[in-house]
C-alpha cells in the first residue's frame, strides 16, 4: 500500500515537473545515450579489455568513506560532482577543493574548481593525479641494477549540469586521460552522463550514472595491424540514498557495473589449486555497496561507515583477519572551510587514508553564498 501511494505521488510529482512537455526532449536523449552505449558495450564484450583501471579509486575521502563509489547524496560536496556530474548544484558555486591520498607507495593528488553560470547551469573542472613511486630497473634474471624509472596517471576532467526542475538533474562530464609508464605512454578521451533525482524533502534521492564512456586514442603499444587500443572501464550505476526525518541518519545502497554480471575472476594456471565458483548471491552482493551517514540537519558534520562487498572478497586472506571492504570517515564544515578525512583497508597491513580540504570563496571574497541550505533545490 505504502508502495503504491509512493509510485504514484512520483508520478504526480513527475508529471507536474514536466511542464508543457519542455523537459521530455532532454530526458529523451539522455536515455537514447544511455541505451546507445549499452548497446555499443554489447558488441565489445569479449573481444577486448578495459585499461586506465585507476578510474575506479574515490576521487575525495567523501566518496572513499561511502565505500568509494556514490552517485546519489547531493549535499554540497564538490567531488561528488565528479562521480555524477548530476550531483553539482547550488551549493557547489564558487568552491575550491583539493585532496591527497595515500596507497602504500602510491600518491593520488586532486584539485577541482566548482561555478555556476546561471542559477539552473552548474560547471566543475577538475584534475587528479596518481603517482606510482620509483621502480627499479631488473635484469631478465631479476638481478636488479639500480636504476630506477616512474610511473603516473593524469586525469583532466570538465562537468556541467543543468537543472531541469525542482527535482531533477542532468550532467555530462568530459575526461581527457593520459598516462606515463617508463618509455610507454597513452591518451584516451572518456566521458560521464548523469542524472539524479531528489524529493523536496531531500529525504529520498535516487541517482543514475552510466561512466567512463570512451576508449584509447594512443595505446601503450602497437601490433601487427597498428596501435593497441582499449575501452575505459565502462561502469552503469544505480544510487539511492534515504534520510530519516526524525533521526539524524541517512541510507545509501549503490549498485555499480550494472551492465556486466559476472565480477569474479579465475587463476589461469591449471596447476593451481581450483577457485571456488562465485555464488550467485555473493556475485549479486559485489555489485552493492551500503553505507550510513550520521548527519545532522545542519549538515555541518558527518560521520559515514560503508560496506564494498566486491572489495572484501578480493583483498579477503584465508585465514587472516582484516577490515577490507570496510571504510570510515567523518568531515566538518566550519563557515567557509569543509574538512573531510577517511580510512579504508586495501590488504592485510596497509590502510589508505585520504584527506580532502574545501574552501567557500563566496565567504573568502565576503559576498552571498549561491544558495541557502545544501539541502535546497532551486526552485
Amino acid at each position: 500500500m505504502q508502495m503504491s501511494i509512493f509510485f504514484c505521488n512520483f508520478v504526480r510529482l513527475f508529471c507536474a515537473d514536466m511542464k508543457s512537455g519542455r523537459y521530455i526532449l532532454p530526458m529523451m536523449v539522455l536515455a537514447a545515450l544511455l541505451w546507445g552505449t549499452l548497446f555499443a558495450r554489447a558488441q565489445y564484450v569479449g573481444s577486448g579489455s578495459a585499461t586506465f583501471a585507476f578510474l575506479d579509486l574515490p576521487v575525495s575521502s567523501r566518496q572513499n568513506a561511502l565505500g568509494g563509489e556514490n552517485i546519489s547524496i547531493r549535499d554540497g560536496e564538490l567531488s561528488s560532482a565528479f562521480a555524477n556530474p548530476a550531483l553539482l548544484g547550488s551549493m557547489t558555486h564558487n568552491i575550491v577543493q583539493i585532496g591527497y591520498a595515500y596507497y602504500g607507495s602510491n600518491h593520488f593528488g586532486s584539485a577541482m574548481y566548482g561555478y555556476n553560470f546561471t542559477d539552473r547551469d552548474y560547471f566543475a573542472a577538475g584534475i587528479h593525479y596518481l603517482d606510482y613511486g620509483k621502480m627499479q630497473y631488473a635484469e631478465a634474471n631479476g638481478q636488479l641494477t639500480g636504476v630506477t624509472f616512474g610511473a603516473r596517471d593524469i586525469l583532466l576532467e570538465a562537468a556541467y549540469a543543468r537543472q531541469l526542475g525542482p527535482m531533477f538533474t542532468i550532467g555530462v562530464a568530459l575526461k581527457p586521460i593520459m598516462s606515463f609508464y617508463e618509455s610507454y605512454s597513452s591518451i584516451a578521451v572518456g566521458a560521464d552522463i548523469g542524472a539524479h533525482f531528489q524529493m523536496r524533502d531531500s529525504t529520498l534521492q535516487i541517482g543514475l550514472a552510466l561512466k567512463n564512456i570512451g576508449w584509447q586514442l594512443k595505446g601503450f603499444h602497437s601490433e601487427e595491424s597498428g596501435q593497441h587500443l582499449e575501452m575505459l572501464p565502462l561502469n552503469l550505476e544505480l544510487g539511492i540514498n534515504y534520510r530519516v526525518k526524525h533521526a539524524p541518519l541517512r541510507f545509501s545502497l549503490t549498485i555499480h557495473n550494472i551492465q556486466q554480471w559476472d565480477l569474479g575472476y579465475s587463476r589461469l594456471n591449471e596447476t593451481e589449486l581450483p577457485v571456488k565458483e562465485v555464488g550467485w548471491f555473493d556475485m549479486m552482493m559485489r555489485h552493492t555497496i551500503w553505507a550510513i551517514d550520521i548527519v545532522p540537519k545542519s549538515e555541518k558534520f558527518y560521520f559515514t561507515i560503508s560496506y564494498n562487498h566486491r572489495r572484501r572478497q578480493e583483498f579477503y586472506l584465508q585465514d587472516q583477519r582484516s577490515l577490507a571492504g570496510f571504510a570510515a570517515g567523518a568531515g566538518v564544515r566550519i563557515k567557509m572551510v569543509r574538512v573531510g578525512f577517511a580510512m579504508s583497508q586495501m590488504s592485510k597491513r596497509n590502510f589508505t587514508y585520504q584527506v580532502s580540504l574545501a574552501l567557500d570563496a563566496n565567504s573568502l571574497m565576503k559576498q552571498n553564498p549561491a544558495s541557502g541550505s545544501p539541502s535546497k533545490i532551486v526552485e
